[in-house]
């Protein structure tokens, strides 16, 4: 069957619905075409079921990009303000976690379920279990699926990224792109655990679940959150931020006692030097179990001022080499996709091709972990809803 459209958008995740919804709003007939058998797959899982749905604290500084400034122009339009103001039109509950991160105070379906009463009221024709089989281009764009054809004059990719692909993630929008010469920054996993090497997986992984507040380094970005050992290797907040930047074969810094010094009391002439004392400094700042491996580990080369000097150099500057990372399969995110360069920051239509716009996970735009992914999703999509 042949649909016609003035707008077609591949993707009924949170980008391409909240596209839809800001064109719909403008009297334009769109339809979003899904390959799943239900929308916002991603949202449902996000935040431990909960959502969290945007951050209080975004700005552009918040986001991984080859072009850092990229985002500014969409956030501006379409800020955290503003889509709480429809999470409270439509009455869901909602609280702030730390650091901004807003969730639901239920469930992400909540969520789901406000973006398609939204689709609803804005006539939005909603096509579910349409996996896309090809895309062409002559007067306007031809989307075709095993059972219809669409056609419009604008296509907008809301396809997202290669992250958790059991829940249905593929390639299809760089494909895409690549079938019209849209440039690609090499995607990669964000917001990922990453994998020891032998010799730290031997040392440490024993200790999975142990967790301790850190500061972590790479590439000139640092965060300052949890850090979890895991069978493999590490995760937790700070380990997936720094994630985002890491690239095989660098290293990250770790800080494991941050504004701490462990050794301050050895400064007392009458504080004995010995392993047991050190240890029992280490779990001042350290869980103990950790604290008594890194001691064993990492013992002071002497008990001289110098030889403590050293090893409280090492605890502000654990330098890991990771093997890799838990890849897209536990990824949160993908870093890396369409180069920035090839689109408008203010309506996300791709300059070499007039009516193809890319949005959300498959834009060369990674949030860091708290709510930002969400709001880049909803900020990129308003923007190229309000410019169909």
């Amino acid at each position: 069957m042949i649909h016609s459209f003035d707008a077609v958008i591949l993707g009924g995740g949170a980008a391409g619905l909240m596209s839809a919804i800001e064109a719909g709003k403008r009297g334009r007939r769109v339809a979003v075409v899904e390959h799943a058998d239900r929308l916002g797959k991603k949202i449902l899982i996000s935040g431990g079921g909960r959502c969290n749905f945007t951050n209080l604290d975004c700005t552009h500084q918040n986001f991984l990009s080859s072009n850092p400034h990229f985002a500014k122009s969409a956030l501006a339009r379409f800020t955290p303000a503003d889509f709480v103001a429809l999470v409270e039109k439509h009455r869901i509950a909602y609280h702030e976690k730390t650091l901004g991160q807003l969730f639901c105070n239920g469930s992400a379906r909540e969520i789901v379920e406000m973006l398609e009463k939204e689709s609803r009221a804005a006539g939005v024709g909603i096509f579910l279990n349409a996996r896309t089989l090809e895309v062409g281009r002559s007067a306007g764009f031809v989307v075709r699926t095993a059972n219809d054809e669409f056609r419009a004059p604008a296509l907008v990719v809301a396809t997202g990224g290669l992250s958790i692909p059991k829940l249905g993630a593929t390639s299809f929008g760089y494909d895409l792109a690549r079938q019209f010469g849209v440039k690609i920054r090499e995607p990669w996993p964000g917001l990922v655990p990453l994998v020891f090497d032998q010799q730290n997986r031997s040392r440490y992984c024993n200790l999975a679940g142990v967790s301790a507040e850190v500061m972590a380094f790479c590439d000139g970005a640092q965060f300052r959150e949890k850090m979890l050992i895991t069978h493999r290797g590490l995760s937790g907040p700070a380990i997936l931020q720094i994630s985002s930047y890491w690239k095989k074969p660098n290293s990250i810094r770790i800080d494991l006692a941050p504004e701490t010094e462990v050794t301050a009391t050895f400064g007392d002439a009458k504080m004995p030097r010995t392993p047991a004392t050190l240890r029992a400094e280490l779990r001042k700042v350290l869980p103990n179990r950790f604290a008594e491996r890194w001691a064993e580990v990492h013992p002071p080369s002497s008990w001289t001022n110098s030889g403590l000097g050293d090893f409280e150099q090492q605890i502000h500057s654990w330098i890991v080499a990771p093997a890799g990372t838990e890849g897209f399969e536990k990824a949160e995110v993908t870093a890396g996709g369409i180069d920035t360069d090839e689109l408008s920051a203010k309506t996300m239509e791709c300059r070499k091709v007039p009516g193809l716009y890319f949005i959300g996970e498959v834009v060369d735009v990674t949030g860091h972990l708290g709510g930002f992914n969400f709001q880049w999703a909803w900020a990129s999509g308003a923007a190229a809803g309000r410019a169909l």
